[in-house]
């Protein structure tokens, strides 16, 4: 598979993709049009992922993106994880999601802090028929993602393990979980370690399944730990290691909810613009109003814009230059750009645009979570402010 290479080159945005990168796009745009696209609406009335299609996600591939093909996995690069993230948010960000969560969070995890035991255990499973879950937040962790109270205590060659998690996307179809609680209290954020935990430990459970105003069909739950017990080996990297843990692959997920965000204005966009030939007034399609016209073409220019800040950073990161500035960046710019994206298209569709029976309700809907997780808005300018002002 040919590779982007890795030179100074990189820091330019470029959005030409090599061969088999358009090979790999084309491939999973037709697998989100016909396979997603049919069960959009019954997946977000049913607030849950229709089972046909997680078989048919572990079969292409798409689930484990990154992991080596000695573990069963593609061995693609990280840009080409975010091109698929990309693809299925333009058919249903709640589907991107989901890959999103596997790829850039929970198997990238793995992959970069997971013992080889730990990767022959569990990387063969995430890639056929395991979903994964990343458990950082808590009720009083939000933006503040280190003040957590779940609580490990060491127990000879064990932890035990006590406390909540919230809004833990994929929880209620993840098979293996990511948990971070902290065994130091008094260590501050250096007490804070990454556990590995299996759906069926004794003392560990998915609670309450959230009711969501948008990306309805990715689960958000809250996960309940009652002295659950876990050997040493559970633990993921170092003691003490999970907030390097977490700030390593939370600066890498926000470039995948870049994607999620970027995927879905360009399906806002796609429907807006074919709508807009469509519909008859004055005796003529609304495409043909300068109104329309300039609004779709605004439209357009701030999703290009936007593609070209989430490839650039996917680049430098498979480059292995510093992109922590470039995905908050991305983040924050991209889910702005979704968020009025997806707002224009409703406007576009005019009465329609509030009905359930066409899909850009849908997005604007989903558009909104964007903004909050994985660092907020206004944490990712606290990020860019920083880094900018420091040099």
């Amino acid at each position: 598979m040919e590779k982007i290479a890795a030179t100074d080159g990189v820091r330019m945005p470029l959005t030409s993709l090599s061969h088999d990168e358009q090979i790999l796009r084309d491939s999973v745009r037709k697998f989100a049009q016909n396979k997603i696209a049919p069960l959009v609406r019954e997946m977000d009335e049913a607030q849950k992922v229709h089972p046909s299609l997680l078989p048919q996600m572990f079969e292409m591939g798409i689930l484990g993106m990154e992991t080596p093909e000695q573990y069963g996995g593609f061995s693609g690069s990280f840009l080409e994880s975010i091109l698929v993230v990309e693809e299925i948010s333009a058919v249903d960000p709640a589907i991107g999601v989901l890959v999103d969560v596997q790829n850039t969070l929970t198997v990238n995890a793995l992959l970069r802090w997971g013992s080889e035991e730990q990767k022959a255990k569990y990387l063969p499973r995430t890639n056929t028929d395991t979903i994964c879950s990343y458990a950082l937040s808590e009720a009083g962790s939000g933006s503040d993602a280190f003040s957590l109270k779940a609580h490990a205590r060491p127990d000879g060659d064990a932890y035990v393990l006590n406390g909540r998690k919230l809004w833990i996307s994929n929880a209620a179809e993840a098979g293996l979980f990511i948990v971070f609680a902290t065994v130091d209290p008094s260590a501050g954020y250096k007490g804070i370690t990454a556990f590995i935990i299996e759906r069926d430990t004794p003392g560990f459970q998915v609670g309450k399944k959230e009711d969501k105003l948008g990306i309805r069909a990715s689960s958000t739950c809250e996960l309940l730990l009652d002295d659950c017990r876990l050997p040493a080996t559970s633990v993921l990297g170092f003691p003490g290691k999970g907030y390097k843990i977490a700030i390593e692959t939370l600066n890498e997920g926000r470039i995948g909810i870049a994607a999620q965000m970027l995927g879905l204005a360009q399906g806002a966009w796609n429907h807006a613009a074919r709508y807009s030939q469509e519909r008859q007034q004055f005796g003529k399609s609304i495409a043909t109003f300068q109104a329309v016209q300039f609004t779709l073409a605004e439209m357009a220019t701030e999703i290009e814009a936007a593609r070209l800040m989430v490839y650039n950073a996917a680049r430098m990161r498979d480059a292995g230059l510093n992109f922590v500035k470039e995905a908050a960046m991305a983040k924050y710019f991209v889910s702005t750009v979704a968020e009025r994206v997806a707002s224009q298209a409703v406007e576009i569709f005019g009465g329609y645009g509030f009905v359930k029976d066409y899909p850009v309700e849908k997005l604007y809907r989903d558009a909104k979570i964007g903004k909050i997780y994985e660092g907020t808005s206004n944490m990712q300018l606290a990020t860019i402010s920083k880094l900018l002002l420091t040099g």
